[in-house]
């Protein structure tokens, strides 16, 4: 039994401590069985919901595993003390941050970070490669093999079109720096993901918002921009528009393609936010190849701090988006790309993919249990939720409320071009709770606070 009356933060998170303490102590041995959550709530005097979720904290951190019908069993040992600190981006206190787009915590992925790293350390060839200078647009085998990689995945690039970056975002800046002059037009959906916004920011150029509805951006609206004004490039995230969800119809790719090739803009579709295959629309890069840009990152598929991906463009491009690379780091580390290679080649990655699908899909089903009756757009394997919030309710005030509880999400106006007025709505990421317990919680209190009295009353 431990002893948690001295440790600070959450008792939830003190017990899976005392849990990694005592497997790094030998008190606990692999294979042995955790008391059931009852007793070990009844010793300690805190709920059972609270040991639930410390057995939840111990498994994410890979000390434990849960055998359905069996129990809790000790599953390696206790964790090195190396920096001292929380892993992730977990808070010291007890929030439920759902204000960020990560994918859903899964002991493998740390465990296929510690192969690849293990893999590097025999291989010659990566550790030659990791202190020589490469090609800005990065080596030929690693461009093949992260084509082999994606092809897999369902997206169909040609290595001699790939560029390797240092994330999604790296690829949408070099992107706008390369094609886009300071004050040039960039026009994008009227709620999009904030790094495209920074990114124009930084570049200088003029942004644009086109409305949309539940198929996409309205072509009718880019229709009458291009007469006024043509966009020299459109930035969209097609397949699940970030906040929203929405998917742009197949029609609309259609009549989006027409138009850029009436108005010779180019188009820049971001890929990052990943759904299986089956799910995505056809991709803008196969009905405009000669002037759609195309940016993938590992970061929603294995890992954020990977910052690695890949930027598909025109050949015609390539090497203008090269010296842009070289200007900015020269090139991409290739130390971290033998590293990303090392981990895709694991079968657990496949496992590991397969897996977050379906947990997504289960968490999109607690929150179309818990916030049932409310407007919400969203993807079925999809990682974000869009809650349009009923009348009187307002964003900004129900952000602060539920900050308040411990639960953050993040409201309309970081996504929004131009000066038109943020919607009252907030976008809720379900792949950030660090398991379905914590989603849960948040969702009831997001709930109940939806149910209280109009915010717009309150003073805050």
């Amino acid at each position: 039994m431990p002893t948690i009356e001295h440790t600070p933060g959450p008792r939830y998170r003190a017990i899976a401590q005392a849990i990694g303490d005592a497997i790094t102590s030998g008190e606990l041995a692999p294979e042995e069985k955790l008391p059931p959550q009852r007793r070990l709530a009844d010793a300690l005097g805190v709920t059972v919901g609270t040991v639930t979720r410390g057995y939840a904290e111990a498994e994410h951190r890979g000390w434990v595993s849960a055998r359905v019908g069996s129990g809790t069993y000790v599953k390696q040992r206790g964790p090195a003390r190396v920096f001292g600190g929380q892993s992730g981006m977990q808070t010291d206190d007890d929030t439920i941050d759902l204000s960020l787009s990560l994918p859903p915590p899964h002991p493998l992925r740390e465990q296929a970070m510690s192969a690849a790293l293990s893999a590097l350390s025999t291989s010659a060839q990566a550790l030659r490669r990791s202190v020589a200078y490469s090609s800005s647009q990065g080596s030929d085998d690693h461009r093949v093999y992260l084509a082999q990689w994606l092809e897999q995945l369902g997206m169909t690039l040609n290595a001699e079109e790939m560029l390797i970056t240092q994330g999604g975002q790296h690829g949408i800046s070099l992107a706008l720096g390369t094609l886009l002059r300071p004050g040039e037009l960039m026009a994008a959906d009227a709620l999009t993901y904030p790094g495209a916004i920074s990114a124009a920011q930084q570049a200088h150029l003029k942004m644009v918002a086109i409305a949309f509805d539940q198929d996409g951006m309205c072509m009718e609206a880019l229709k009458a921009q291009c007469a006024r004004q043509p966009p020299r490039l459109i930035y969209l995230t097609p397949d699940q528009n970030n906040p929203t969800g929405i998917c742009l119809s197949e029609a609309r790719r259609e009549q989006l393609v027409a138009l850029a090739r009436r108005y010779d803009m180019w188009l820049l579709e971001d890929g990052v936010q990943y759904l299986p295959a089956e799910q995505r629309g056809t991709p803008l890069y196969q009905l405009a190849p000669e002037r759609t840009l195309f940016v993938f990152s590992t970061a929603k598929v294995l890992a954020g701090g990977l910052r690695m991906g890949v930027l598909r463009a025109p050949p015609v491009l390539l090497d203008r988006l090269a010296a842009g690379l070289r200007a900015q780091s020269w090139m991409v580390p290739p130390l971290m790309v033998d590293l990303v290679c090392h981990w895709v080649a694991q079968p657990a990655t496949e496992e590991l993919l397969a897996w977050q699908t379906q947990e997504l899909a289960a968490r999109q089903r607690l929150v179309s249990d818990y916030l049932a009756g409310y407007t919400l757009s969203r993807q079925p394997n999809g990682s974000n939720v869009w809650l349009t919030l009923p009348d009187g309710v307002r964003a900004q005030e129900l952000c602060e409320r539920l900050n308040q509880q411990g639960v953050k999400v993040t409201s309309a106006e970081p996504f929004c071009v131009g000066s038109a007025p943020a919607p009252q709505a907030v976008r809720i990421c379900v792949g950030a709770a660090a398991h379905q317990a914590a989603l849960v919680s948040a969702l009831v209190i997001i709930r109940k606070s939806l149910e209280q009295p109009p915010l717009a009353t309150e003073t805050v």
